[in-house]
Formats: structure tokens, sequence, C-alpha cells
């Protein structure tokens, strides 16, 4: 007997695959250490508009942890899935806060002011959830135009438009404002330069730890977990380098100071929410952008594991994303979706099994149940974060030039596809703020560089493949990037060797 069947099962589907609870937990754990980055941002930067005081802010952060892992469980578990209203859509997605809706939500409360205004964006949310829950079987049925040439392009423009968070995380560790720029920092309500900009201590751990995960990438008995080990070790030589050198300063130190081993988040620890029809209708619109997003990760995810996506998929997908965004509000927090950079970890560990992410939300879970460990991995160095985080969003853009690699583009309009849909997605990455002069409305839209490629590559396939005579090949979005022969058992035995 191999070792392989001694720790997983026979799966009819790639992400159905169960292996041991060790490696459940192992791979899991590195799911999260590669996005917990994110999910903490955004609790920040709202409650830092709403002038929040520590103990408060430390109560979003710990329900936008919360919320996350159960969001993320909901999402690959699935309940009610045969059904024509199941929840999940059984893929190894990771969900977490989304940053698509820090824009509105700080513009609601700046409007309104402290409190009041956290409690209206939070009420603008469960509105606007209400609204996207009930749409999500019509927004399904797209699916059906989204060939190659259009997910390609998606995936793409993802991968693309997440590298200036790598960057980030290097370069400037502490601009938690997006909107203030990479070498801008928020400072008692003022933004001001970013004195850490740009440090070559920085930089030189990024490396270091980029250097780590490739070489651990070589080993095929360390690939699986290059990602984590790459952390671990990166993290290592950042204490032994601020040891060295303490003015490098990348060490964040965990803050336990009153904080409790085990908190459960208190429901509606702000009062009731309050609802304001400009809010809503805004909100309304990002939590389109996050349906699109959703989709295309969905899309991206199902590539990367080589499974069968289709339009009940993606509804069921959606519903449990807009169900974990109407209740997040009611715990302190704000809407969630899948993160895309844990799509590039599937693709770059080549661990396909939801189970693992799902086990990754339940530790996601525990962490928002206890301060002190969520304090712990909050410690992480950024530019630790950073160096993993150019391998995991490349991987993304890699796998949708892949894709790219096998649309037909003989006799069809299919390069201008791929080339405009990877323009405008690029556009706001590129000149952040570049459509903040037109209608709110729209410019909410665009200034999510993967809801406007994906708007492109959908509108210009239906006027060229669509309703033109161009490209009118049948293939399936997963069907495209199915193995060029189906795989025998002299090929299951050789893996095992």
């Amino acid at each position: 007997m191999s070792a392989r069947d001694t720790t997983t099962a026979v799966a009819v589907r790639p992400e159905d695959e169960r292996l041991s609870i060790g490696d459940n937990i192992i791979y899991g754990l590195q799911h999260i250490l590669s996005m917990f980055g994110g999910v903490i941002a955004v609790p920040l930067i709202v409650g830092g508009a709403a002038k929040l005081p520590g103990d408060q802010l430390a109560l979003l952060v710990a329900s936008a942890i919360f919320i996350s892992g159960i969001a993320t469980v909901l999402q690959t578990v699935g309940v009610f899935t045969k059904t024509p209203f199941g929840f999940g859509s059984q893929l190894p997605l990771v969900q977490g806060i989304s940053f698509a809706s820090v824009s509105t939500l700080t513009s609601v409360i700046g409007k309104i002011g402290g409190v009041e205004g956290l409690r209206t964006a939070l009420g603008s949310t469960i509105v606007a959830g209400i609204v996207a829950f009930l749409i999500v079987p019509f927004f399904a049925q797209v699916i059906r135009f989204f060939p190659p040439v259009v997910t390609g392009s998606i995936i793409t423009v993802i991968g693309l438009s997440l590298m200036p968070a790598a960057g980030r995380w290097i370069a400037a560790p502490t601009a938690l404002n997006p909107a203030a720029g990479a070498a801008s920092l928020v400072k008692d309500g003022k933004i001001v330069d970013n004195p850490a900009w740009g440090n070559p201590n920085y930089i030189a751990i990024a490396l270091i730890t980029l250097a780590i995960t490739l070489g651990l990438s070589m080993i095929p008995k360390l690939a699986r977990m290059a990602i984590l080990l790459g952390l671990a070790l990166g993290t290592i030589v950042a204490v032994i380098w601020q040891a060295i050198d303490p003015a490098a300063k990348m060490i964040n130190t965990p803050n336990f100071g009153g904080k409790s081993i085990l908190a459960i988040p208190q429901p509606l620890a702000f009062g009731m929410p309050l609802f304001e029809i400009g809010a809503a209708i805004s909100m309304f619109i990002v939590l389109v952008v996050v349906m699109v997003e959703t989709t295309a990760d969905i899309l991206a995810v199902g590539t990367v594991v080589g499974t069968e996506v289709d339009a009940h998929r993606v509804a069921n997908g959606l519903r449990a994303d807009m169900l974990s965004c109407i209740v997040a509000p009611v715990f302190n927090t704000f809407p969630a979706t899948a993160f895309a950079q844990n799509v590039g970890l599937v693709a770059l560990s080549g661990i396909k099994s939801r189970w693992v992410v799902a086990t990754g939300g339940a530790i996601l879970a525990v962490l928002g149940l206890s301060p002190w460990l969520a304090e712990i991995i909050k410690s992480l160095p950024t530019p630790v974060l950073g160096g993993a985080g150019i391998v995991l969003f490349g991987m993304v853009a890699a796998s949708g030039i892949r894709s790219l690699g096998k649309v037909n583009y003989d006799g069809n309009n299919n390069l201008l596809i791929v080339a405009v849909s990877i323009g405008f997605g690029l556009m706001p990455v590129v000149l952040p703020g570049f459509w903040h002069k037109l209608p709110n409305i729209v410019a909410v839209v665009l200034d999510s560089g993967i809801s406007s490629a994906a708007i492109v590559a959908f509108l210009l396939n239906i006027v060229f493949n669509v309703w033109g005579k161009g490209d009118k090949s049948t293939v399936h979005v997963t069907e495209a990037h199915a193995p060029a022969r189906a795989v025998t058992a002299d090929d299951v035995e050789d893996l095992d060797k």
C-alpha cells in the first residue's frame, strides 16, 4: 500500500480528496497565514475612519476573523448544494473581508461620523446583501458567456492586480490605508509621508523569503508546504535580523494587554444597525462588484483544480457569499468575499482538496474567538508576507496566461478581447483614482480592476463571439484546461514512486 493510500480517499472530483487530519491542519494553516493580513486590514481602516478606541477596534478585528472563518467553512463544505437553493460552491476558496467595500464604508462613516456612521454602514450592508442575495439566480446565468478567452483574461488581471498589495507589504508595511498610497500612511487622521517606505531591510527580508520559498518548491517532499515553511523561516530570519539591527523594526510585537484568551464576538456590539437609502444603494453597487469578483474567483479556482463549474455551482457560491454579507454586520463586520491570493496557493501547492480549506476556515474562526492567538498571527513581519505574496499572486497571473495560451486566435477577434480587457483591468491598478471623477455608481465598479476586466471581457465576447461571427468554439470554460489524455493506473504508480 502506498503512502497516498493511507492519507487520502478516492474522490470523483479533485476538490473532494480527503487528506489526513495532520495534512489538513498544516495545509489549512498555510492558507490562513497567506491571507491573514488582508483580513485584519479592512477593520483597521474602517474602525480608524470611525475613530474607535483600541478595545472597540480589537472587537472589529476579532469579528472580521471569526466571520471570515465561518464564511470559508460554508463556502467549502456547502449545505443543500443539490437543491436549487444551495449554499457553497464546494471549492477550495478562502473567504475574507472584501477590500472592495472599504471606500464606500469609510465614505458613509465620514458623512455621518463616529459610531452612528458605523451603524449606518452596517445597516446599509444588510439591506444591500438581501437585495443582492435575491438576484443571485439571474446573475449566475451569465456563466455560459464566460469561455476561456474571458476567464483567462480575468484570471490574469486578478493576479496582476494583487501585485501592488505584495509591494505594499514589502516596502511600506505601516501603510494601512490603500487610498493614501504605498508611500503614505494615516497618522492622527492625517495623511503623512511614510518614513519606512522602501527600507532596504524590508526588501532584503522579502527577497530572502522568496528565495527560501522557491528553493523549497524544488524539493518534492516539501513543495506542497513551501509557502508555510517560507513564512516560518522568513520570520526567523527577520527576528535574527532585527536582533542584530534593532533599527530595522520588522517584527510586530504582540499586544496582549487587556485581551482575554477567549472572547466570543458580541452580536450588535455597537447597537442596532441604522438604515439610510443612499448608503444602501452605494453598498448594493459594491456587492455587485463583489459578486463579479467572486464569480471570477470561482471560475479561476475551478480552472486550477480542473473541475466542472456550471451556473448552478456559481449560484451556490454566490448565495454563500451574499449570506455571509448579510450576517457579517450582525457580528460587527463587513462584506466577505473569496480571496484571490489563495487561488494562487492552490496552484502552487497542488493541494486541491476543499477539506483543507475548510479546516483553514475552522482555524480562522478559532482565531476570531481567541484575541491572543490572533495577536500572535498578526506579529508576522509584513515583508515576509510580501515575499511569499510575489509567488502567490504571480501564480494566479500565470494560471491566467496558461488559460489564454489554449485559446484559438485565428480568424476571430479573441486577441482584441484579451488586449482591451487586460488594459481596462490594469488601469485602476497602475493609476489609482483614474475613474474618480465619474459618477459614483460608475466609479465604484470601474475602480476594481477585476470587475473592470470581467465586464469588458464579458461584453466584448458577446459582441464578437455571440452576436458576431467570431470564435464558434463550444469548449467549456474548464474543458480547455483538461489533461491531454486520461490518467492511467501506471501514472498513479509513477506518482507514488
